[in-house]
């Protein structure tokens, strides 16, 4: 039985073409959070529920890179006390949240 978590999303999305994921991050991150456009991309803010960061992760990346292969994702998922950070698909570390 899967469990569900509340994690919380913080992202850098960068794209050589961000007007064709915009789509797919507002899909995603519907009305759970918000998203600010920057310079190539877009700056993410959430709260989303999930079965693991790893998952929530590529979920996210795949529908992005389903609109534009070129697209880059650096995630940082936090849930209760511990953070995960992500490039793209590779996880890059635990650490106690702050």
């Amino acid at each position: 039985m899967l469990r569900v978590i509340l994690f919380k999303l913080s992202a850098k999305i960068s794209s050589d073409q961000p007007a064709a994921i915009e789509a797919a991050v507002k899909a995603f991150v519907g009305d759970q959070g918000f998203i600010r456009t920057v310079d190539g991309g877009f700056e993410v803010e959430a709260k989303l529920e999930g079965d693991s960061a790893r998952e929530l992760n590529r979920e996210l990346l795949s529908s992005l890179r389903r609109c534009e292969k070129r697209t880059r994702l650096r995630a940082e998922w936090t849930s209760g006390d511990v953070s995960e950070r992500f490039f793209d698909y590779v996880p890059k570390g635990r650490k106690p949240s702050r």
